[in-house]
């Protein structure tokens, strides 16, 4: 008899699935349209008018004008954006507010405007990230020309009242920028009626493809190109438009009313898991804004005394995609800068999982999830792998002779932490790297920062290997708490010959 294993995607804030009709209008461009937009030829011109049709479409899901809207590869590239407009803020202000929980892609060029002798003011969030009029005006000055506020956190989900916050930012001569990619789709849009001067977006949040997004620039609000060499998007970015991917962008727009329609079910079903994981496991707490005040798929909920890492390398062998974070910063160790800021412990951030339901998730895959929940939280599964704490590792265990170390790295190129003595290094990636492995003995799993062990552990597991081990919190971890026992059994190591492999 075999069991068959489902698979429950509740990562949608990371990306969502191609739809159907996205991956029709792309495949027409990809085999109908080879030509150059900007080329002045018959071909040339109807590519340019595919790129209008793609502007139209996404103007009107956002009730703006066209001309307001400058394509981009992605929401990074759009919120890149910071860094030439804030040089044009008002007066010659030099000072950003901004929200503490907005997306690295957002922080980063902030903290180079930073190094550039800008000054960065943290609003204050509360317990589930709210932000709001009154946040900004207990910290105001007139120094301030640029708002950064985001329109749906990630992580918690929280929304915020854009709104209230233009017209107090507008009324102090100020601009706002609103990172806005987590809301499309999600809740309705009108930027005609909240008044931010800019807003990005990202194509594969919304069922389209990666690699296109957009930003939004009001009518009269000071403008700079950020990418440069060409005259594209009327010299506003540089760089030949990506015909297929406006052509899903596009389609993905369309489907916004579709997608709108369905988030009140999607609430519902949000809700009972909430409800229903609170019943069976009364320690857990919710990051989350209860109600309407968060998105409709989104929950993050913190379990005591329990290691995130582990959590997501049981989820996934159980077929269900969860996160920690962001996705951008999963392959790092250092506790999620959106939970800390709202007074979460490094501790209790790292007991933090987000999941993160699609629009078409039904009561069926809810149950299951909450079946595996129910199985992992009160039964024992954690008994199939152990997991060894910085302070658990010792010499005799990392020398003894039947025991095979196996450092498992995300990006093969990327250096990271070196690995312990006599391991075997292999990409997360790379399944044929197991193939011919047969350990007699015990199996201890390493990686960088202790997401990535736990996940390939449970696939082992999965495979039917026994005696697994993995390091918890990675070699990030053991380095940072106990950097002399690294150094003892490097130099044992060495003195029996037996150096780790590049």
């Amino acid at each position: 008899m075999f069991r068959l294993r489902k698979k429950v995607n509740c990562d949608h804030n990371a990306t969502t699935p191609v739809s159907r009709s996205v991956r029709k209008a792309m495949l027409k461009i990809l085999t109908s349209f080879q030509a150059n937009p900007s080329t002045p030829y018959r071909d040339g011109r109807l590519a340019a008018q595919l790129v209008e049709g793609a502007r139209q479409d996404l103007a009107a899901a956002l009730n703006v004008g066209p001309d307001t809207i400058i394509f981009t590869s992605g929401a990074t590239e759009a919120n890149n954006h910071l860094r030439s407009i804030a040089p044009l803020m008002p007066s010659g202000r030099r000072s950003i507010i901004y929200n503490p929980m907005e997306h690295p892609a957002v922080l980063e060029p902030l903290r180079l405007l930073a190094e550039d002798s800008y000054k960065l003011i943290a609003a204050e969030p509360d317990r589930y990230g709210r932000i709001g009029v009154a946040d900004l005006k207990r910290q105001w000055s007139d120094e301030i020309g640029l708002a950064v506020l985001m329109g749906a956190n990630n992580e918690t989900g929280t929304l915020y009242d854009l709104k209230a916050m233009a017209e107090f930012v507008h009324l102090n001569g100020a601009f706002l920028f609103s990172d806005l990619v987590q809301a499309l789709g999600k809740t309705p849009l009108d930027l005609t009626d909240l008044g931010v001067d800019y807003a990005s977006f990202s194509a594969h949040k919304i069922y389209g493809p990666k690699g296109v997004g957009a930003l939004y620039v009001k009518t009269g609000a000071p403008f700079a190109p950020f990418m440069v060499g060409g005259g594209q998007e009327n010299g506003r970015r540089a760089g030949t438009e990506s015909l297929h991917n406006l052509a899903g962008l596009a389609a993905a727009a369309r489907d916004i009313p579709v997608l709108l329609g369905k988030t009140s079910g999607l609430r519902q079903l949000k809700e009972t898991f909430i409800e229903k994981i609170s019943e069976f496991y009364p320690r857990v707490s919710f990051n989350t804004p209860p109600g309407s005040g968060s998105q409709p798929g989104t929950v993050s909920l913190t379990l005591p005394g329990l290691d995130n890492a582990f959590l997501l390398g049981q989820l996934d062998f159980h077929g269900i995609s969860a996160a920690a974070g962001s996705a951008c910063r999963t392959g790092e160790n250092d506790p999620s800068h959106a939970l800390t800021a709202i007074g979460l412990s490094p501790e209790a951030a790292r007991s933090t999982l987000r999941l993160s339901f699609g629009h078409d998730f039904s009561p069926r895959e809810l149950a299951y999830v909450l079946k595996i929940f129910k199985i992992i939280l009160l039964g024992d599964e954690h008994k199939r792998i152990t997991v060894l704490k910085p302070g658990d590792l010792t010499e005799d265990f990392l020398f003894q002779k039947d025991l095979t170390v196996i450092h498992i790295k995300r990006f093969p190129r990327f250096q990271g932490q070196k690995p312990l003595p006599g391991s075997r290094v292999t990409a997360l990636a790379d399944s044929s790297a197991w193939e011919e492995l047969k350990p007699a003995g015990p199996l201890l799993l390493t990686c960088d920062a202790g997401y990535d062990a736990p996940i390939m552990a449970w696939r082992l597991r999965r495979r039917g290997f026994k005696n697994l081990s993995v390091l918890a919190f990675g070699l990030w971890g053991l380095k940072m708490t106990r950097p002399d026992f690294l150094a003892r059994i490097e130099a044992l190591s060495r003195e029996e010959g037996n150096e780790h492999e590049p």
